[in-house]
């Protein structure tokens, strides 16, 4: 680096070239190197200062009526699309009254965001009176727009737009607003031979729908599961005939089985601590369909539990 920079800088041009020389310059400190920063995030949010405080939930209304348009402009403008939304109420006492909804699917369409917020408008105290109202899209998803189709693509777009299940988003959206998005989910398979394992519960607003067969279980599986609940009845592989559970006697009048499944070695799951268990699908006198299995022993001791229902 010595030997190149005690040259001159018009031999080092022609050598190397101007650009290498530059890149020199700005190494030593000698020329400016200057940065472009990263562009900001696009943010969305629309405000209406109001001539006199408002405390009714119309007029609460009617100033969403006039924020939503804009807001949506904006995104459609952007070509995005909100997931989640809040609006700001600033009372006159300086407080600040906030709700915030979340949608299923991205949207910039009016008639789809305003039912949410509506809802959601019993939350506000207003106080002594209401000076301002702010509406923000707190997250934003990229949006495309669709390809228009020609007269014989018509037929397969109304179809694909009815598969869109937007209807099916509008609920949950509504629910979501009550309960919580995350509080509604959607089972998608797993990969496990553990009956309770078999599936996996994600946030239905933040997933698809899994599309395709589920894999088929090597026996039927009860409708509704829960965690193992012991059953009094002999601590004998022999399936008994009466047995007693949740407080009842019950009598068995037939069964099928039994199924053995081995826990996963290599997890320590306090429910399988048991051992290896064999289930059975065993009908009782009263009608009722139960899956009991026996748990043969390992760090725990054997015995009898029930951990579904058929019914």
């Amino acid at each position: 680096m010595g030997d190149l920079l005690g040259h001159p800088r018009a031999a080092l041009a022609r050598r190397f070239g101007k650009g290498m020389v530059l890149r020199l310059d700005q190494a030593m400190g000698s020329a400016p190197e200057p940065v472009s920063p990263a562009k900001p995030p696009d943010h969305f949010a629309v405000r209406m200062t109001l001539p006199d405080p408002i405390g009714h939930m119309e007029d609460i209304e009617a100033g969403i009526d006039r924020l939503l348009p804009r807001l949506c402009a904006s995104l459609k403008a952007k070509g995005r699309g909100v997931r989640r939304i809040a609006l700001q109420a600033f009372r006159s006492d300086h407080a600040v009254e906030t709700i915030e909804v979340g949608l299923a699917r991205a949207s910039h369409i009016e008639d789809r965001i305003r039912p949410l917020l509506v809802m959601k408008i019993e939350d506000i105290d207003a106080g002594f009176g209401i000076d301002m109202l702010r509406l923000e899209a707190l997250q934003t998803e990229p949006l495309h727009d669709v390809q228009a189709g020609g007269h014989l693509q018509a037929g397969a777009a109304v179809r694909k737009r009815l598969d869109g299940h937007t209807a099916l988003d509008d609920l949950m959206g509504r629910l979501g607003a009550r309960v919580g998005l995350d509080c509604i989910t959607r089972l998608h398979p797993a990969s496990s031979h553990i009956p309770e394992k078999s599936h996996t519960r994600l946030a239905a607003a933040w997933s698809e729908a899994h599309k395709g067969a589920w894999p088929r279980s090597p026996a039927p599986r009860p409708a509704l599961m829960w965690r193992p609940e012991p059953v009094m009845a002999p601590d004998s592989p022999r399936l008994p005939q009466t047995f007693r559970w949740r407080g009842q006697t019950l009598e068995r009048l037939r069964a099928t089985g039994p199924e053995r499944i081995a826990p996963e070695w290599w997890l320590d799951d306090p429910d399988w601590r048991t051992g290896v268990r064999d289930y059975w699908v065993t009908d009782t006198t009263d009608g009722q369909r139960l899956w009991l299995y026996f748990a043969h022993g390992a760090t725990m001791s054997p015995g009898w539990f029930c951990q579904g229902s058929f019914c």
